[in-house]
């Protein structure tokens, strides 16, 4: 019964899980492994899930943390190999060449700059990404404008 509800729960939201995966993992098999890390990390945490935020939500927050631990993992361990960040592309048929554009511009900035732009993306409002960042309000507003700044700049080559 809880199996299956959790299923059909992460089925609703799974575009979440890849939307991290994709920005935070750079080779198949790093995807794979954060992929079934976030799977196996949510199931550990869904019996305490009460219901007070909406499941997307405390999804994301789960996703993110869960991402930002495998990427410190991956540069402790020294394993981390250098991309281009302009010949990373998306395999996700559905991304039209502007948002691929976008995401290529957005995987340049730092990791906590990048989850607050796509939580912002996403539709939450700034509350609830301070409280899924663990910022002030304040400082994720201030945050939020000056990488929307960057991503103008990034985005037009100035």
């Amino acid at each position: 019964m809880i199996e299956n509800s959790f299923l059909q729960k992460v089925e609703e939201h799974k575009g979440i899980i890849y939307k991290m995966i994709n920005l935070y993992a750079d080779d198949d098999e790093d995807r794979k492994d954060l992929y079934q890390e976030i799977i196996f990390q949510s199931w550990s945490a869904y019996a305490r899930f009460k219901g007070d935020a909406k499941f997307s939500t405390w999804l994301y927050k789960i996703s993110l943390n869960v991402s930002l631990s495998f990427l410190s993992k991956k540069k402790k361990q020294n394993h981390i190999t250098t991309i281009n960040p302009d010949d990373y592309r998306f395999e996700s048929p559905e991304l039209s060449e502007r948002a691929d554009w976008l995401y290529r511009c957005i995987r340049k900035l730092t990791d906590v700059d990048r989850s607050i732009i796509m939580l912002h993306l996403d539709g939450f409002d700034n509350t609830e990404i301070s409280e899924m960042i663990g910022l002030s309000r304040n400082n994720t507003n201030v945050k939020l404008h000056r990488i929307k700044q960057q991503l103008a700049s990034l985005l037009t080559g100035k």
